[in-house]
């Protein structure tokens, strides 16, 4: 019986905008129990790009965050569109963000960004860049900086780079040995 709880009793999807949805789930525990409500936000999925270029250096993109009403450093990333591959998502997001084609691309592994209120995954990738594109358009409202590991070590010890997502991409991207995370180490 234990295998049978807990049960979805109801969902009810309200649609905010082209981006985001409230999911409402009626949940109960165990047999008879009152049903309780859960509620979730529904997105595409998103990736996260760690990227090293051909001199070494890792791109980090800075834009305006209105959730958080500041500019942020973060790594290249995006929303998968309705229909597309997660590495190709991967290849577009990076070439428009900083100009960079994907040489290689290699999968880090998919992942809940957050399992209390959130309903979508997170597709992490490691790419091996090719030069940089001449005159690419870039993205309007991002600003691109290649930085050492050790000056981004700096930036998410600072508070410049803040997002909790792309920090465990980059972990991620140490776990699978694409990156040496002792050379984010700071002297001191």
């Amino acid at each position: 019986m234990a295998g049978d709880w807990p049960k979805i009793k109801a969902r009810r999807t309200t649609t905010i905008s082209p981006w985001v949805a409230i999911i409402e789930r009626e949940v109960e525990f165990a047999p008879g129990s009152a049903p309780e409500l859960y509620h979730a936000v529904g997105q595409q999925d998103y990736i996260a790009i760690v990227a090293r270029t051909p001199d070494g250096k890792i791109p980090i993109v800075r834009q305006y965050r209105p959730a958080l009403e500041q500019f942020t450093w973060e790594l290249p990333a995006g929303l998968v569109d309705a229909g597309e591959a997660v590495a190709d998502c991967c290849r577009r997001e990076l070439l428009e963000e900083t100009g960079f084609p994907a040489r290689t691309v290699h999968p880090l592994g998919s992942y809940a960004p957050c399992t209390a209120r959130l309903s979508n995954r997170v597709h992490s990738f490691f790419v091996e860049t090719g030069p940089r594109a001449e005159k690419y358009p870039l993205e309007a409202g991002i600003e691109v900086k290649l930085v050492t590991p050790k000056e981004l070590a700096s930036l998410i010890l600072s508070g410049e780079f803040i997002l909790q997502l792309h920090i465990g991409a980059i972990l991620l991207a140490g776990l699978r040995d694409h990156i040496d995370l002792g050379a984010f180490r700071l002297p001191g």
